[in-house]
């Protein structure tokens, strides 16, 4: 617990925010969220919890609501687009567990979030409160908002995604960049048994220019959709955009008829699209009494779909250094920073690699790709196609005892 009573104000209420939140009040600090939403919610779509993010939901006390609504794979398959040959195989279910120190699960954003929020007092959160600008003196930073109200904090921590109004007060208005990808999501109920073209694992079909990530969520009873392709022009930055399944269709056709009969099955009314968007890695985080964590740090590309386990991770290291240091926040915002700036540096420059390989188009570079899939497998079977051990193995919750280790090297 803090020795010295400190105020935190959440600036979003997402995945981050709400990880935040729940670390916080673990630690018995003080806090406030402000959502300018009228109420909690996450749009209809999946996300992989992997072993990193799951060590920290277990340390917050979730492990049985993960297992309620998760899913877990048996495996990470890779799949030729046109033919559907086999690149390569990661076993995850029989073997997460063992390797790094937690299962590695699929759930709906939805769930997850709710989750999240389940302990959270409701007066600790305030809705529909849109944050205009951040202020701070000597001793403090005051969060402004749309209704002219006002909120004066020991620490502001911007979680309000990649158009974060808190960044941009810190650091100014630098827009992010269009990548050159956009993305179609949509979510496939399944009504009694497994579909018998959707395989229990995380298939990540690589197609050229293209590839599209499907996975079961809810337990099972729904299939999750990402398809990734490259885009001429640019695509409006929003969860929301309305597409359709004959869009969805015309952009995939000659896929793999396994994939033609998922896409078959969405409902053109809840399948959307978006571009992507993101940073590159910032030097520093923190000014005086405000901080980001999530997107407002870090928007990543979703190739190793890592974007929400890095801000569940990003909150309960922020809470930790905030208790483990008493009160004395330059120390923990720099302990916070040197603990997680590295990684999600690393993270968000390798997603943008694998953006990269996973849309290969000429033959000679499918050929060497492949071929390394298929060497790497021999040496080991339990070898992540996509080159992710680094990232599962990290531990959050061990933060503390690097802390100290960085203090005595000190």
């Amino acid at each position: 617990m803090m020795s010295q009573k400190l105020r935190v104000g959440i600036i979003g209420g997402g995945i981050g925010g709400v990880a935040l939140a729940r670390s916080l009040q673990q630690q018995g600090i003080d806090f406030h969220l402000f959502e300018r939403a009228a109420a909690f919610g996450e749009v209809g779509a999946g996300v992989q919890m992997t072993p990193n993010a799951v060590k920290v939901l277990k340390a917050l006390g979730l492990a049985e609501s993960l297992q309620q609504v998760g899913f877990l794979p048996e495996a990470m398959v890779g799949l030729n687009w046109e033919s559907a040959h086999e690149l390569f195989r990661t076993p995850l279910k029989s073997t997460c567990p063992d390797l790094y120190g937690a299962e590695f699960y699929h759930v709906h954003r939805a769930d997850l979030h709710t989750m999240l929020v389940a302990d959270i007092p409701t007066e600790k959160v305030t809705f529909n409160a849109q944050c205009t600008d951040l202020q701070q003196n000597a001793g403090s930073a005051t969060a402004y908002f749309a209704d002219g109200s006002t909120y004066e904090a020991d620490l502001i921590v911007g979680a309000d995604g990649i158009h974060s109004v808190v960044r941009n007060a810190l650091w100014g208005n630098e827009k992010p960049q269009f990548t050159g990808h956009m993305c179609w999501r949509a979510l496939v109920p399944v009504e009694e048994h497994p579909l018998p073209f959707v395989g229990p694992w995380a298939s990540f079909w690589m197609g050229p220019s293209a590839h599209v990530v499907t996975y079961y969520v809810k337990g099972g009873k729904a299939v999750n959709i990402v398809a990734v392709a490259e885009a001429a022009e640019w695509v409006k930055e929003s969860w929301t955009e309305a597409s359709s399944t004959a869009e969805l269709l015309d952009a995939y056709q000659g896929w793999h008829p396994n994939l033609i009969q998922l896409f078959e099955r969405t409902d053109p009314a809840q399948t959307f699209k978006w571009g992507l968007f993101d940073h590159d890695p910032m030097a520093q985080w923190s000014v005086n009494h405000a901080t980001l964590l999530g997107d407002a740090a870090h928007p990543m590309l979703p190739f190793l779909s890592q974007g929400a386990a890095m801000a569940i991770e990003d909150g309960y290291v922020l809470a930790q250094a905030l208790a483990h240091y008493k009160g004395d926040l330059s120390t923990a915002l720099a302990a916070y920073e040197a603990e997680r700036r590295p990684r999600t540096s690393q993270v968000q420059l390798q997603a943008r690699e694998r953006g990269r390989t996973y849309h290969l188009s000429s033959p000679e570079e499918l050929r060497q790709r492949d071929l390394a899939y298929q060497q790497e497998q021999a040496k080991n079977p339990n070898a992540v196609g996509i080159r992710a051990e680094w990232i599962y193995e990290y531990d959050a919750t061990r933060c503390r005892e690097r802390f100290d280790a960085e203090a005595i090297s000190a």
